[in-house]
């Protein structure tokens, strides 16, 4: 094993994180059917009515889902994970951070394309300082959201007292979230 390939598999998530998402579809499904179980329960047509809202849900996202989801597999085979590691890897540390930071601000799309290309960088070996970085800048600052709702219905001081902020704490979340990450990560 090469010193590259130690760092990617230390940046990597723990084996234990597969079994985890098992863990969260078992859970999921047993709050589907609980809830299933109820509306039937209160009426028939009311588990019928809930199982058509979530199909219409469905194929309103379907889209996004599906770019977003080839979107992750395309940056898993395009970027290779020598360079993800050597810009976003555990030994970029402040660099790591601060393109993060950068990416998260400018990189576009809804939840359905950002966490399947989140988890990919991930998976290949991004650090969790770098990515809670990017992930908080993501999901605290989107520039069309503020342009198309936030300013309009709001008015620009309430969104400018928002956004810096916004702006400045994905950095303090990325290195107190990547502590948080290799402390709750080395539990038994």
């Amino acid at each position: 094993m090469t010193a590259g390939d130690r760092k990617m598999s230390e940046a990597r998530p723990p084996a234990r994180r597969r079994r985890m998402m098992d863990v969260n579809t078992w859970i999921l499904l047993a709050l589907t059917l609980g809830a299933l179980v109820f509306a039937y329960a209160r009426s028939p047509s009311l588990a019928g009515d809930g199982l058509l809202a979530g199909g219409r849900l469905l194929r309103g996202v379907a889209p996004e889902l599906l770019l977003g989801f080839a979107l992750a597999g395309l940056v898993d085979v395009l970027i290779p994970s020598a360079t993800l590691v050597r810009w976003l890897g555990a030994e970029s540390g402040a660099r790591g951070i601060l393109i993060g930071w950068i990416v998260g601000l400018v990189i576009p799309g809804g939840p359905y394309v950002f966490f399947p290309v989140a988890a990919t960088l991930f998976r290949q070996g991004a650090a969790p300082a770098a990515l809670l970085t990017l992930i908080t800048a993501k999901t605290l600052v989107s520039p069309i959201r503020m342009l198309t709702y936030e300013a309009p219905v709001l008015g620009w001081p309430l969104t400018f007292a928002r956004l810096v902020p916004g702006v400045l704490l994905p950095p303090l979340v990325g290195l107190l979230g990547g502590a948080l990450y290799r402390w709750f990560a080395n539990r038994p």
